[in-house]
């Protein structure tokens, strides 16, 4: 049976089995850890910080909660959500990308290994659910949301921040940006061209804003609304888990 989920299983021309597609997403977040945080700061000038902090706002994180940040990697957002408390979790499917976030000390952040598509989470166990640019890079798009809707509890919160389409004016210029700028960073800062080539090409081909809040209203939840940031170049999309 073909596999219909909208995000493509390619690296370069290559088609790929869901697999082996996760094997080399896994490799290349291994391949850029040590730098990973530093070419955000270089890709985004800078703003994706603006961004997470917008994320972490919406979320509004409170005491005796229990919070997950998916895909969680180095802990930029988990440390934004922290505090002593409530519990914050980061699961992310890279050791490399996590060992890189136990390193900075994070107060009050625990760590699990752990894929999307298989949360090692019990039903209904979770207040809120944050993402921040890793949804792109799942295997199965729709199997991901299943499992944040399974754990969330009734009324619990998704927040994805993701990288999407920008207005019609801009994108000539992102484009250029994207794909001459961020390559070259990516050889020049994290020595890892090919890593920062499939990341620019996972911006391009995953669903634009109403394409994406249709896909997590099919998911099973309720309340779906999304806000662009910088004109669309990242765009913070929210639902909620309907109540019992």
């Amino acid at each position: 049976m073909p596999d219909t989920d909208p995000l493509s299983r390619s690296f370069g021309n290559a088609f790929v089995a869901s697999g082996e597609r996760e094997r080399r997403i896994r490799n290349v977040f291994e391949s850029v850890a040590p730098r990973y945080d530093l070419m955000n700061d270089l890709m985004s000038l800078g703003i994706h910080r603006l961004w997470k902090r917008r994320l972490v706002a919406l979320a509004a994180p409170r005491a005796g909660q229990c919070i997950v940040d998916l895909a969680g990697g180095t802990g930029d957002v988990a440390a934004r959500l922290a505090g002593p408390d409530r519990q914050v979790t980061v699961i992310d499917p890279s050791e490399a990308m996590m060992a890189a976030g136990r390193a900075r000390g994070l107060a009050h952040v625990d760590w699990q290994l752990g894929a999307a598509e298989r949360l090692p989470l019990a039903d209904a166990s979770v207040d809120t659910l944050t993402i921040a640019f890793g949804i792109r890079n799942v295997t199965h798009l729709d199997a991901a949301l299943a499992e944040a809707r399974r754990v969330l509890k009734p009324g619990g919160r998704f927040l994805c921040l993701e990288f999407s389409t920008p207005r019609p004016g801009l994108r000539p210029f992102y484009d250029l940006f994207s794909f001459t700028v961020i390559p070259r960073l990516g050889a020049w800062i994290a020595r890892s061209p090919q890593a920062y080539d499939y990341l620019v090409e996972s911006i391009r081909r995953f669903p634009d804003q109403g394409a994406f809040a249709r896909h997590i209203q099919d998911a099973g939840f309720a309340d779906v609304h999304w806000r662009d940031l910088s004109f669309g170049i990242a765009c913070i999309h929210a639902g909620t888990r309907p109540p019992a």
